[in-house]
């Protein structure tokens, strides 16, 4: 017993020891935290916080308001043409003059642009026509008048008598939009009426090849195709921006660009035909020096006496930068803005001058109906009783141009031609 009890206190005080040295030896507590482990986050290494931004954007583009705004202001034009045809055997038997008569039908698209029922749309699309059907987007029909055309910008005004205030769209500033815009083309291509296409602005003042009459396109991707002639391109607000009017394509089927004619060319030639009933171009008068294309403006090679740059101040050599505040970089661009202005109208040319900057203040003149004598290489026009009086002659005509650069003979005034007055 006395042996239990001795061994029994041996392995108590080894206990006590023992808790004593492991409380010596670990003074502070010890914790057992649980990890979890976390996956490493990755980042683009190209990262551009502007894509990021322009995909932000591109996603909130709504096209519904546009849309709304539009589609029952844009109307089908039926242009219906009498043709006369003729065959041999009219010949024949002696009838002539007397050829079949047969009924031509052309369609295309237009725009209301006021709640009493003018309508524009492309000169091509009503050219040659004896009558005229509009179908609005309800299907209403009506018969349109011509009010003006004007073939060389492609601009046409119809009028139609309605008894209800019609739907129309406003006019936009054309000047003022920019390339990656995003626009629709509301129109009735293959007669499918009602039609809205999305696209954006791919290049302004654009001149296509072969054509000199129009020289200052809108260029769009928005799909355009036969019958969207004289429809509406408008920005995502619903306001016109341009009259789409041709397509690039060898098929005659849309392969990825339209163009349109500037709202504002359109409006300017709309207001014309209003009041004077045809186009009143306006001028700088200069003439264009296109020898270098690497000039980022407009160089001038001489100054006329047809528009107001000679008494403004603008000299040979001078390039031509900016119209107001728009940036002319091509002739193209510089066309587009004469044209959408009046006689009469002033102007803010920048202009380069030998490395200097300066600004001038131009009166726009009015361009005169000017002759052509293809053999001489001169235009010519008829002198007014004015400049025959202050000549001290009866008759007259001046050369206002020559393309003879060797024999430039621009200026002088012919009387005779052999012994006959001109």
């Amino acid at each position: 017993m006395k042996k239990i009890l001795e061994l029994l206190g041996i392995a108590i005080l080894g206990g006590i020891i023992a808790l004593g040295g492991y409380k010596m030896l670990f003074k502070n507590e010890v914790i057992v935290e649980k990890t979890i482990s976390e996956p490493i986050q990755t980042i683009t290494a190209n990262y551009n916080p502007a894509l990021n931004k322009a995909n932000l954007v591109s996603n909130s583009v709504d096209f519904t308001t546009a849309a709304d705004n539009t589609v029952n202001a844009v109307v089908h034009v039926k242009n219906i043409s009498i043709r006369t045809q003729s065959s041999p055997a009219d010949i024949f038997f002696g009838n002539r003059g007397n050829g079949r008569k047969f009924e031509q039908v052309g369609t295309g698209s237009g725009v209301i642009i006021s709640q009493d029922g003018y309508i524009v749309t492309n000169n091509h699309v009503i050219d040659g026509a004896t009558e005229i059907e509009i179908t609005l987007n309800n299907r209403q029909k009506y018969k349109a008048e011509i009010i003006g055309a004007d073939k060389d910008n492609d601009i046409a005004l119809l009028k139609i008598d309605s008894e209800i205030d019609l739907p129309y769209i406003p006019f936009a500033n054309s000047d003022t939009i920019k390339i990656g815009e995003w626009v629709l083309a509301v129109g009735n291509p293959y007669n499918l009426t009602s039609t809205v296409t999305a696209g954006i602005v791919s290049a302004k003042g654009r001149d296509l090849e072969g054509n000199s009459a129009i020289d200052s396109f809108i260029q769009t991707d928005a799909a355009v195709n036969p019958g969207n002639s004289g429809g509406a391109l408008v920005n995502t607000r619903g306001e016109l921006v341009g009259i789409n009017t041709a397509i690039s394509s060898k098929t005659g089927s849309f392969v990825g660009y339209s163009f349109a004619v500037p709202s504002n060319i359109a409006k300017k030639v709309i207001d014309d035909l209003l009041e004077y009933g045809a186009v009143q171009e306006a001028i700088l008068g200069i003439n264009i020096d296109g020898r270098d294309s690497d000039i980022d403006g407009v160089k001038i090679a001489a100054v006329n006496d047809q528009g107001g740059a000679k008494k403004g101040g603008l000299k040979s050599g001078d390039i031509i930068k900016k119209i107001n505040d728009v940036k002319i970089s091509k002739f193209s661009d510089l066309r587009g803005q004469l044209t959408a202005k009046r006689p009469g109208d002033f102007v803010n040319i920048t202009l380069d001058r030998d490395g200097e900057f300066i600004i001038k203040k131009i009166k726009l003149g009015k361009k005169i109906k000017l002759i052509l004598a293809k053999s001489f290489g001169w235009e010519l026009k008829d002198l007014s009783k004015k400049e025959l009086k202050a000549k001290s002659i009866e008759n007259g005509v001046k050369i206002v141009n020559s393309s003879d650069s060797r024999n430039d003979l621009s200026g002088f005034i012919i009387t005779k031609i052999n012994d006959s007055k001109s």
